[in-house]
């Protein structure tokens, strides 16, 4: 895979809950990571005491971030109403030439900052609420 830009991963949510997605404007930074809790299963009886796990048990769950500054009221007042209203819109990210993730997230921290001589900016949390989906593109 060759090198792909930074600014081309996008987080996109579901604004209206009818499967129209718009990327979160102004995001500067983004990250997804995927997590799998495991179940550990061994015994006594376990060949030379080496650990087992049970194959596709635990919790898998995935957590996005983003920062950035406002761009855009849209997105932005669209971003905190779902955070003060506890909902779970659906969010796509898009991963370059790669696949996007989608799924239900719940937006778990939601900070913002600025200084007197420079821009405002915000940080976004989100975490997993359901199952999610990965088309490769």
């Amino acid at each position: 895979m060759a090198v792909q830009n930074g600014r081309d991963l996008l987080i996109k949510m579901d604004m209206a809950g009818d499967g129209t997605f718009q990327t979160i404007a102004g995001l500067r930074a983004t990250r997804l990571g995927f997590n799998a809790q495991s179940v550990d299963v061994t015994s006594l009886e376990s060949q030379g005491g080496w650990r087992e796990l049970l194959a596709g048990a635990g919790v898998r769950s995935a957590s996005i971030s983003g920062s950035g500054v406002f761009r855009d009221e849209g997105t932005d007042g669209r971003a905190r109403q779902v955070f003060f209203d506890g909902e779970v819109p659906r969010f796509q990210v898009v991963i370059p030439h790669f696949g996007v993730v989608e799924g239900r997230f719940q937006i778990t921290g939601l900070e913002y900052s600025g200084s007197y001589n420079g821009e405002a900016t915000y940080e976004m949390t989100m975490a997993s609420a359901g199952a999610l989906t990965f088309v490769a593109l």
